[in-house]
């Protein structure tokens, strides 16, 4: 490796929110806050919400639906 080229390998901290503290190595050379981590994050407690989409679905199919349409060839 050539000397005084590559970016400084240091040890830095990331700060959630929620309170968790992560000990990394990065090169971005100071430390981090973060608003959400593995921690607290819906998808990684399982506590998350699935959106019904149903309404938007039926939307689509009235606004394309083929089969009721008459094609003309």
């Amino acid at each position: 490796m050539k000397k005084n080229i590559h970016p400084k390998y240091e040890l830095i901290t990331v700060t959630c929110s929620c309170g968790n503290i992560i000990h990394t190595r990065s090169t971005i050379g100071h430390n981090i806050n973060l608003e959400v981590c593995s921690n607290c994050h819906p998808f990684y407690t399982g506590k998350q919400r699935i959106i019904d989409t149903t309404g938007r679905v039926d939307r689509f199919n009235k606004k394309f639906d083929l089969s009721k349409k008459k094609i003309y060839l």
